[in-house]
């Protein structure tokens, strides 16, 4: 008898992503740290959860059925590459603008495994969970407590949800909404965080705190992934 095992159906290996660094800046950290410390968080961590197991390297060039993690100077540069899109052979791809991390007093590491884990649950960016009352609740697997941070081999690296935080219902005292057990219920959201939702096909950004708010409008939004699900955002495209 052949057994199954829920988390690794649909998929014969891990994915593989290509992990190339493009930018003319400095990390803020080592890059083969970096992704060798990547690797151990998401599989420590996030694959347990939520199970999608993901090989990180660093060609040179990536492979033709590979996904992809690029690091680049900011969204100017970005658009050489398409915005959050495809590669031309199809394959998702994320992208961390480094200038503008830095700029935002913000760490790299944080924004690439935050940028990691919510490609490899949504990689484009279009499923939704739907709430009591029909609000719909975008599959952003850090949105909501991207400020929230913990230590992987010494590298800061961004909380994350769970999928209890996406189910409508109630349930048991002590469950888990994040990792790191902040939360308390579904679609909540940490004063450091916000969250994308969609009613009546209107699509909105609702934050945790007035403070939040401003720091958010202060940020150069371009080319993040959350503002695609917006009618006015830009559309998927192939890289060409």
């Amino acid at each position: 008898m052949n057994v199954i095992h829920p988390v690794k159906a649909g998929r014969l290996a891990p994915v593989r992503i290509a992990c190339i660094n493009k930018a003319t800046v400095d990390l803020g950290v080592d890059f083969d740290k970096l992704i060798a410390a990547l690797q151990k968080c998401y599989d420590r961590h996030f694959l347990p959860v939520w199970g999608y197991p993901v090989e990180l390297y660093k060609p040179r060039k990536a492979g033709r059925t590979d996904w992809q993690l690029l690091f680049l100077d900011d969204a100017t540069v970005a658009a050489a590459y398409g915005d959050h899109a495809l590669t031309k052979q199809g394959q998702p791809y994320s992208k961390i603008f480094v200038k503008t991390t830095l700029r935002d007093n913000e760490l790299v590491s944080v924004t690439a495994s935050h940028e990691l884990f919510e490609m490899a649950i949504d990689p484009i960016a279009n499923l939704w969970a739907q709430a009591k009352g029909g609000t719909q609740y975008a599959y952003e697997m850090c949105d909501p407590v991207e400020e929230d941070t913990f230590l992987v081999e010494g590298i800061p690296m961004s909380n994350f949800l769970y999928p209890t935080w996406f189910e409508p219902f109630k349930h048991p005292r002590g469950t888990k909404f994040d990792h790191l057990g902040l939360l308390k219920k579904p679609f909540s959201v940490r004063p450091d965080g916000y969250v994308t939702i969609k009613t009546r096909e209107k699509v909105k950004d609702k934050f945790g705190s007035r403070a939040k708010k401003r720091r958010f409008q202060a940020e150069d939004r371009t080319g993040h992934r959350s503002e695609y699900r917006k009618p006015d955002g830009k559309r998927i495209r192939k890289r060409t």
